[in-house]
């Protein structure tokens, strides 16, 4: 092994997403694609002065002697990675995470600690594509490079918050899903929930707080809700469109209201059933920090969690049951019938709030394949697409509303 630095160092984890898919799909064509996907992460760590200390089947550990080579090897991978030309139907994905440290020495070579752990975790934490850095290396980087911050975290197995942030730049993707592996932690999202069943309102509370949120006050009426978030400004409000005393739409103008007057908070409605008309009325002109599910969407805790966390971070999560119909409807001179029934399937999980990655993982088909789909559904639509998943689905949305 190389002489590896000493003192203050960056590590870089790298790993393939979904390579048991690869593995699984390819066979033993895998083994090319193992092989250019090391040779392109290799040339890059060279050209920055890196040291490879692991390599393991698709998975790198690699030292800096400063964050700035670092993020150059990362950077210049990506962008490789992306313009290598795959086998057909082939999509190598590759996270990486970064972390500033002193880790210790092994005597017989490499590196041992709480340092190494951290940097793993974060690379564990990202998806394919992306570049994730701790605190310590954002500060290291001195402004140099632009970052995206992701908000403070727990990741697996680590006992204190992480404050991540995503490496941004030209040729890099920007927008991905929230974090695997990690929970907002309790400085992190508040939630205001209002339900006037007290075992539904006590089910969901405990599945947010399972889930990592911190849910900061219940209430069973829409008079609660209102009060509770004027009172502590939440990230997001949960509510009943039936409430009490009528139990016709209390909880929809309480949404509404709260949409007006606390802009910065995000609002999921909860309904019993699938009622368009109430989902276009919570939309307004907006689509920005919106959600509306069904009740029995609650009992998947992942895909709840995401919509939560979602709508609290300014996106947008409609029911697939709502956008079906909304998108299901007819118009004289419909622009939607020129879509190919797999752009309408597109289409219909843009407005859910899916990411160009969570469509291509729910379809099984390439990331690639979703963005040449995206681009013709906002050809055909005479729409101009957004970096911003919630803006697209506010376009949507507008046009379909006629």
């Amino acid at each position: 092994m190389p002489e590896l630095p000493n003192d203050t160092i960056t590590l870089l984890f790298t790993d393939v997403e979904g390579s048991t898919g690869l593995v699984h799909r390819l066979g033993t064509a895998y083994a090319g694609v193992l092989d250019d996907h090391r040779r392109i992460v290799r040339d890059a760590v060279i050209e920055a002065d890196g040291t490879i200390v692991d390599c393991r089947g698709d998975e790198f550990f690699v030292v800096f002697p400063d964050a700035g080579a670092a993020a150059a090897a990362a950077m210049a991978a990506q962008r490789n990675l992306a313009s290598h030309e795959w086998p057909e139907g082939v999509d190598v994905r590759v996270r990486m995470g970064i972390h500033t440290g002193t880790p210790s020495r092994r005597p017989e070579g490499g590196y041992f600690g709480i340092d190494v752990h951290r940097a793993a975790r974060i690379c564990q934490a990202g998806h394919g594509g992306q570049v994730l850095l701790s605190q310590p290396t954002r500060t290291a980087l001195d402004g140099d490079h632009d970052v995206e911050d992701l908000g403070v975290h727990e990741l697996r197995g680590l006992p204190d918050l992480e404050r991540i942030f995503q490496l941004v730049a030209p040729g890099l993707t920007r927008r991905f899903p929230a974090l695997n592996f990690s929970r907002r932690g309790v400085r992190g999202m508040r939630v205001v929930l209002a339900d006037d069943s007290v075992l539904l309102r006590e089910g969901v509370a405990r599945l947010l707080e399972d889930a990592g949120f911190d849910v900061v006050a219940q209430g069973g009426t829409a008079e609660d809700l209102l009060r509770h978030v004027s009172m502590h400004k939440p990230d997001v409000a949960i509510v009943d469109i039936r409430m009490p005393p009528t139990q016709t739409d209390e909880g929809l103008r309480a949404a509404q209201e709260i949409r007006e007057r606390f802009p910065d908070t995000g609002v999921l409605v909860l309904s019993q059933y699938v009622e368009p008309g109430y989902a276009m009325e919570l939309l307004g002109e907006n689509a920005e920090g919106v959600g509306y599910l069904l009740k029995d969407r609650v009992s998947d805790v992942d895909d709840f969690a995401g919509a939560v966390r979602r709508v609290g971070e300014g996106g947008s999560a409609l029911d697939p049951s709502v956008v079906s119909q909304l998108v299901g409807r007819r118009r004289r001179d419909d622009p939607l019938e020129s879509l190919s029934p797999r752009e309408r399937e597109v289409l219909e999980l843009m407005a859910e709030g899916m990411s160009n990655q969570a469509i291509a993982e729910k379809l099984v088909i390439t990331l690639r394949a979703v963005e040449k789909h995206v681009t013709s559904i906002f050809t055909k639509l005479r729409l101009s697409a957004s970096q911003h998943d919630h803006r697209r689905v506010l376009a949507v949305l507008a046009f379909l509303r006629g």
